[in-house]
């Protein structure tokens, strides 16, 4: 069993600042691609941001120069800082991880979510 578990998340103003942590913890031979999605009500979950093993990124447009992803790979953690937070951006947020197991196969977890809010 592999496991991922979000924190961070909160109510901040426009304009503030927050960073969500995600932990995988389990049955891990090694982590490929983390990354962060989104949901808002009524929408499609949608990508954020995404970081390879190497630590090559990827952004959607419309978080480009405000968020930022990061990865601890000896702790099996990834992070998004979020700055300049705007009321758009408030949604669910998910961890997701293409975690190669002990028994070398490979699968796509995704935390349980953590809510951001941005109020005006």
């Amino acid at each position: 069993q592999v496991q991922l578990v979000e924190s961070g998340g909160g109510l901040v103003q426009a304009g503030g600042s927050l960073r969500l942590s995600c932990a995988a913890s389990g049955d891990i031979f090694s982590i490929n691609n983390m990354g962060w999605y989104r949901q808002a009500p009524g929408r499609q979950r949608e990508l954020v941001a995404r970081i390879t093993s190497s630590n090559n990124t990827d952004y959607a447009d419309s978080v480009k120069g405000r968020f930022t992803i990061s990865r601890d790979n000896a702790k099996n953690m990834v992070y998004l800082q979020m700055n300049s937070l705007k009321v758009e951006d408030t949604a669910v947020y998910y961890c997701n991880a293409g975690v190669v197991r002990l028994s070398r196969s490979s699968f796509r977890y995704w935390g349980q979510g953590t809510q951001v809010t941005v109020s005006s």
